[in-house]
């Protein structure tokens, strides 16, 4: 596969999970100090469910357009990790795209070595 087109994929993915089809309450519910959770209502699942299925998602479009599991498997734990980051105010929304678009440029970077 070509480098831009991987890179275009990667994008559009990224683009797609992030702002198309993340809904407002999977948005709100991935973060630990969201409302939603203050209550302690336990029929409502926990920050970290939606946060995991969040990025199961971006790690799954990775696998798929790569073709690398372990990338995928990477994905997953970064994307957590960044969106919990932000979550917990220790970086902007730009930081945070800034950071998933790092990750796929060090994608595309070891698929090319």
């Amino acid at each position: 596969m070509e480098v831009l087109e991987l890179a275009f994929q990667l994008l559009v993915a990224h683009a797609v999970l992030d702002f198309v089809l993340q809904p407002d309450v999977m948005a709100a519910a991935k973060n630990p100090q969201s409302k939603l959770h203050a209550d302690g209502n336990r029929e409502f699942p926990a920050w970290y469910y939606w946060m995991g299925s969040h990025s199961l998602g971006h790690g799954g479009a990775v696998y798929l357009i790569t073709g690398s599991l372990w990338l995928g498997l990477i994905e997953v734990v970064l994307h957590a990790l960044i969106d919990y980051s932000k979550c917990s105010k220790r970086t902007s929304l730009a930081q945070d795209q800034a950071l998933h678009l790092l990750c796929k440029v060090g994608y595309i970077v070891f698929l090319l070595l």
